[in-house]
């Protein structure tokens, strides 16, 4: 299954319908096809097995990885504590922490002992981030926040899967489902985020998830002051993009992504998954003593090339293969 394994970052609104291309409009259902709706539910290859384990069938995900920083002055900057497979950071602040993704259900432990690892108390979490509402990134928050009292700061594209403990278009698939959590506070595209010395700004990078959230932050080391990039993700991984979408709008809102991040080429860029931003390659040469190891200007750029190349080819997959349903 290469569902999650195309699930990003880490990394980053709800849209409004949108006409899908000739394409696919060209062809309209044959309501006394009683089959079609069974058949439209495989229209993504990845899509969710019947049955399965999810740590037998994504070990990595589960593969404990010792926390260390990754960038920063003191005790101050960025900090990894998730897994081998997936990305969780932790920013402590002089007026308390922030955390962003829980990781899989039952996780939540696993992120606090990481924290305490690193020498800094848990309960001085004050609040959590989510990069989208996908269970592997938003299934251990509920667990932190009832263990820190932290507030979830979250988009409100992304506010009623956090809450209903869904993947938004896919409700009635429970092998996709976190344990709900309640927002506390909504976040929009450009708002900034304050906390102590810390300050991060919002970017809403839609398509992946509806509300998908990237979040950048200056962070100093050596005297020198570098941007770093929280991505959310740009995979199309198990969601519909034709008949029916996954969300209303989702086409549109993968190109949004895609042409706002053009330009973007952050000194840092941190995913949550870390094969995507070579965090393991990186890690070894700052452990061989590259303190700069994770400066990397290029790749992001390179990243979303090929993020967007794949999105196109997976978008014409998909279009033929509806149509081919819908005409067989």
């Amino acid at each position: 299954m290469r569902w999650i394994s195309g699930i990003l970052a880490g990394t980053l609104v709800a849209c409004g319908p949108v006409a899908q291309d000739s394409a696919v409009a060209q062809t309209a259902p044959d309501t006394a096809k009683t089959d079609v709706p069974d058949r439209l539910a495989n229209l993504v290859d990845d899509e969710f097995p019947e049955q399965f384990d999810w740590q037998q069938s994504f070990p990595s995900w589960y593969a404990a990885v010792e926390p260390y920083q990754i960038i920063g002055t003191g005790k101050m900057g960025i900090y990894f504590i998730g897994t081998e497979g997936l990305g969780m950071y932790f920013i402590p602040t002089d007026a308390g922490h922030i955390v962003i993704d829980g990781g899989m259900p039952g996780q939540g432990q696993y992120v606090a002992d990481a924290i305490r690892t690193l020498g800094f108390d848990a309960q001085d979490v004050k609040i959590l981030l989510n990069s989208h509402a996908h269970l592997d990134h938003s299934g251990g928050l509920a667990e932190l926040k009832a263990m820190t009292g932290a507030q979830l700061i979250a988009s409100e594209g992304d506010r009623s899967a956090l809450e209903g403990g869904f993947y938004l278009g896919s409700e009635e698939n429970s092998r996709a489902n976190a344990p709900p959590v309640k927002v506390d506070r909504m976040i929009a595209d450009g708002e900034t985020l304050k906390l102590g010395n810390v300050t991060l700004t919002a970017h809403i990078t839609p398509g992946h998830s509806r509300g998908c959230t990237s979040w950048t932050m200056p962070v100093v080391q050596s005297g020198k002051t570098y941007q770093a990039l929280f991505f959310c993700s740009a995979t199309v991984a198990a969601n519909r993009l034709v008949g029916p979408p996954q969300y209303q709008g989702i086409v549109a809102d993968y190109r949004k992504t895609f042409a706002m991040t053009k330009d973007w080429k952050p000194d840092i860029f941190l995913t949550n998954h870390p094969e995507f931003s070579d965090m393991l390659e990186k890690r070894a040469r700052q452990k061989a003593g590259d303190p700069l190891a994770f400066v990397d200007r290029d790749g992001f750029p390179a990243m979303m090339d090929k993020l967007e190349q794949a999105f196109e080819a997976a978008l014409q997959k998909q279009k033929l293969k509806y149509n081919a349903i819908m005409s067989d």
